[in-house]
């Protein structure tokens, strides 16, 4: 697949530019792979899943900022000549789709976000242990038993556990902090793009209260809880998320000839 303004990418139905497109972008640490196969092939759509600067086969470093990523996405989409999608953001991706829908507007034809919030406070024993590499797998540890539910298969916790451990301290580091410093509660009246927000009911990292606040005051959004799942939702719950994400998506006004 390839790299494009240094982020790398998987692109379904290459070339089929009839097709709404969706760019999915992943949360704190993670990479393309951590969106299932059928989120990353879903049918009738145009999906690229990103690997943030620094993460998975993209190059450069984290940046520390939601801001900069959001930047590096609006880059790589004027490299690729994309001038609009729906951005699907989980957790710290959320953030950055949030944020693209605030500030550049004009790139954004509908949110989704998932397990994320307005405001993304990290637990300060979990920032601490993270920037140190003694303690980096207490922090993973901790982050592990935030983010799955007593629902999820053993066979899955046991893959994201070893993705998450390929994670580099400094880049999981970076983004918890960019996490930490991002709110933009007094700004979400402004919103003006269909948005969707879908949340796993037994998410202990960004709890159901999070999406709820995202959405009343988001107007018009709609919003999905997904039973017996947690913060990793699209992963314990795909076809839940997919249906929801189809749904929605087949009511985002698109017409072909404008991107």
């Amino acid at each position: 697949m390839p790299i494009d303004s240094h982020i790398y990418y998987h692109l379904s139905k290459k070339g089929s530019s009839s097709l709404i497109p969706i760019v999915l972008i992943h949360g704190a640490g993670g990479n393309h792979l951590f969106w299932p196969t059928e989120i990353r092939r879903l049918q009738g759509f145009r999906v690229y899943a990103l690997d943030l600067p620094g993460h998975g086969k993209s190059e450069g470093h984290g940046l520390q900022d939601i801001h900069y990523y959001a930047e590096k996405i609006l880059t790589w989409m004027q490299t690729i000549k994309l001038r609009r999608a729906v951005f699907v953001g989980h957790s710290m991706g959320g953030a950055v789709a949030l944020t693209l829908a605030l500030e550049y507007k004009e790139y954004v034809l509908g949110l989704i976000l998932i397990s994320t919030g307005a405001r993304l406070r990290v637990h300060p024993t979990i920032l601490l242990n993270t920037g140190d590499p003694q303690t980096f797998p207490t922090a993973l540890s901790m982050i592990m038993s935030k983010s799955i539910s007593k629902y999820a298969n053993p066979r899955l916790v046991s893959l994201i556990q070893k993705r998450m451990e390929k994670i580099r301290p400094l880049v999981l580091c970076g983004d918890l902090i960019a996490c930490d410093h991002f709110d933009v509660i007094d700004s979400l009246s402004l919103l003006k793009s269909p948005t969707l927000i879908i949340c796993g009911q037994e998410d202990e990292m960004t709890p159901p209260r999070y999406s709820q606040y995202l959405h009343k005051n988001i107007t018009g959004a709609d919003i999905e809880l997904i039973p017996k799942a947690g913060h990793m939702v699209m992963l314990e719950q795909p076809q839940g998320v997919m249906n929801a994400m189809e749904q929605f998506l087949l009511r985002v006004p698109y017409q072909p000839g404008q991107i």
